[in-house]
């Protein structure tokens, strides 16, 4: 998903960087100086998109403190720590995006996702409420998207085939979302065009949930 997002948006003529891990450049998004040094080294940030994330797939009473603790810092707080650093120079130039990936599992509780997994994702759609309605009236925006089972290593490899076939029965479009799907949402959520569009999460489900 972040790679297809990365390839959209370098086509639209953004300077992108990718936060990960592993690669050219690393940050460990859950360690909020980290986050603070790497946005320093950035410079401006008009477009955030917090896509980092893990899955977790317990439920309640199989979640450990530690695993509770790593997925909503990873799904949660980086999210949180990233726009708390770069909002201050959109209000500035009084111009910016923030996309979050949130997830159906807010909305359903999780149908193969963990509590944890579903908790952060919850939150993190309170999180980019709480944002947009703070920073409207500065010229930046902030929405999110509810994909449900991208064709990723979470669903090909994260997922049992008979879970897969069952949620393949359960979709309507008959299949799973495709990374590049994905990235067009974000495409049309970061651009000029969008500027009337703050605090909505756009459901990518293929009609799995409907409301």
């Amino acid at each position: 998903m972040g790679r297809a997002v990365v390839r959209f948006l370098e086509e639209d003529g953004l300077k992108v960087y990718g936060l990960d891990l592993r690669g050219d450049f690393v940050c460990d998004i859950t360690d909020p100086n980290a986050v603070k040094e790497a946005v320093r080294r950035i410079g401006e940030v008009d477009v955030l998109i917090n896509n980092a994330g893990v899955l977790s797939s317990n439920k309640a009473e199989a979640t450990t403190p530690e695993e509770w603790r790593k997925v909503l810092a990873a799904n949660l707080d980086g999210a949180f720590y990233l726009a708390r650093e770069v909002i201050p120079g959109m209000k500035a130039r009084r111009w910016g995006r923030i996309v979050n990936t949130c997830s159906l599992a807010a909305k359903t509780g999780g149908l193969t996702a963990g509590t944890a997994y579903a908790v952060s994702k919850g939150a993190l759609t309170s999180l980019t409420f709480s944002l947009a309605r703070e920073l409207a009236p500065h010229g930046v925006t902030v929405n999110g998207i509810s994909p449900a089972y991208v064709r990723t290593p979470m669903v090909t490899e994260g997922l049992t085939e008979a879970q897969r076939q069952a949620l393949l029965a359960q979709i309507p479009v008959g299949r799973f979302c495709e990374p590049e799907e994905f990235a067009h949402v974000v495409r049309f959520l970061v651009s000029p065009l969008a500027g009337f569009i703050t605090g909505e999460i756009v459901d990518l489900n293929g009609g799995l949930v409907m409301d």
